[in-house]
C-alpha cells in the first residue's frame, strides 16, 4: 500500500504539473465520478492546487470543486505528456485528466470522489485523521499527545496498530511501522499501556524524521505514488535501505541479532523487529 511519503511525492509532481492550468480534457471510468462530471463539467475548470491529507489526495479544481483519490494497495497516479504512450493499460485508467500539454492519468485507483469544501469536510475520514506526520504545521508535541491520548483510552492495543491506525497519526503504513519502532528500540507488540513518555516522544520523532527524509526535493519527485525506493537508513545501495522491513532471519544491521516477522492486526499485516534492539518489556507486576 502506498504510504503516506509516496502520495506526498505523487502530489507534489501533480500540482507542479497542473497548478494554473486549465482543464482541456477529462475521462473517467468511475460512475460516481462521470456523474459528477455530466452534472458540472471539469472541461473549463482550472487547477488551483494539490494536497494531501494524510494518505488522501486532494486536487481542487475552481468552481469549489474537489477531486479526492486513495490508492488502496494498487493506485498511482503518472503523469505524461499529453499524446505519450502510457505505461500501463488502458483498461487500469480510472481517471484521466488533461491540460494542455500535460496529462495525469490514475491507474487502478479504487476509491474517487467529487467533494465540495462543505462537502468534505462532512466526510468522515475528513473529520477523523489524526495529525499528519507530513503536514506543515505538524509537531512533535502534537503527535506525542495524539498517541498518549489514544493509550489512555486503548491500552490494551499494540503499539505498532496504532502507528498504522490513520485516526492517531496519519500517514504512516506498514514500513514506517516496523522501521519507527525500531528506531525508537520499542518492540513492536508490546502494548500501549506499557510505552514510556520518552518512548512515545522517540516514536513521533522518528515518525517525523523518516517520513520528512523521503520527501525531500532530493529524495526525487516521482510521477508514481509507490516506487519502493524509500530510506530509513543512509546507505545508498538500494539493496541497504530498510533497518528491519522485509528482513526476515537476516542479521541486524545494528548489533547482528537475526530479525523476527509475525502477522498482526485485524489485516494481518506483516512486522519486522530486532529481538535484541526491541526488547519484550511488559507492564509492571505482569
Amino acid at each position: 500500500m502506498p504510504e503516506g511519503d509516496s502520495i506526498f511525492r505523487a502530489a507534489r509532481t501533480l500540482h507542479q504539473a497542473l497548478a494554473g492550468k486549465v482543464v482541456t480534457g477529462f475521462e473517467t471510468a468511475l460512475a460516481p465520478v462521470a456523474r459528477v462530471n455530466d452534472d458540472t463539467p471539469i472541461v473549463g475548470r482550472t487547477v488551483e492546487r494539490v494536497k494531501v491529507r494524510g494518505k488522501w489526495c486532494l486536487i481542487f479544481f475552481s468552481g469549489d470543486l474537489i477531486l479526492v483519490t486513495h490508492m488502496r494497495m494498487s493506485g498511482s497516479w503518472h503523469i505524461y505528456r499529453t499524446g505519450e504512450r502510457w505505461q500501463a493499460p488502458r483498461r487500469a485508467m480510472r481517471i484521466a485528466i488533461t491540460c494542455g500539454e500535460m496529462q495525469a492519468v490514475a491507474f487502478n485507483v479504487p476509491v474517487a470522489e467529487f467533494h465540495t469544501e462543505r462537502s468534505l469536510e462532512r466526510r468522515s475520514w475528513a473529520l477523523k485523521l489524526g495529525p499528519d506526520v507530513l503536514a506543515d504545521d505538524f509537531s512533535v508535541e502534537a503527535g506525542v499527545q495524539a498517541l498518549r491520548e489514544y493509550g489512555i483510552a486503548h491500552p490494551d492495543a499494540e503499539i505498532a496498530d496504532v502507528l498504522l491506525n490513520q485516526r492517531v497519526l496519519a500517514g504512516l503504513g506498514n514500513v514506517y511501522k516496523s522501521e519507527v519502532a525500531f528506531a525508537a528500540g520499542v518492540h513492536p507488540f508490546r502494548l500501549m499501556r506499557t510505552i514510556t513518555a520518552r518512548e512515545v516522544e522517540r516514536l513521533v520523532e522518528a515518525a517525523q524524521r523518516y517520513m520528512k527524509a523521503n520527501v525531500a526535493d532530493t529524495s526525487g519527485a516521482g510521477i508514481v505514488t509507490y516506487t519502493g525506493n524509500r530510506r530509513t537508513t543512509h546507505e545508498m545501495d538500494r539493496n541497504n535501505r530498510l533497518w528491519v522491513y522485509g528482513r526476515k532471519g537476516k542479521e541486524c544491521r545494528r548489533c547482528g541479532a537475526s530479525i523476527e516477522m509475525r502477522k498482526q492486526g485485524l489485516d494481518v499485516r506483516s512486522t519486522y523487529w530486532c529481538p535484541s534492539c526491541q526488547p519484550w518489556i511488559t507492564a509492571e507486576g505482569e
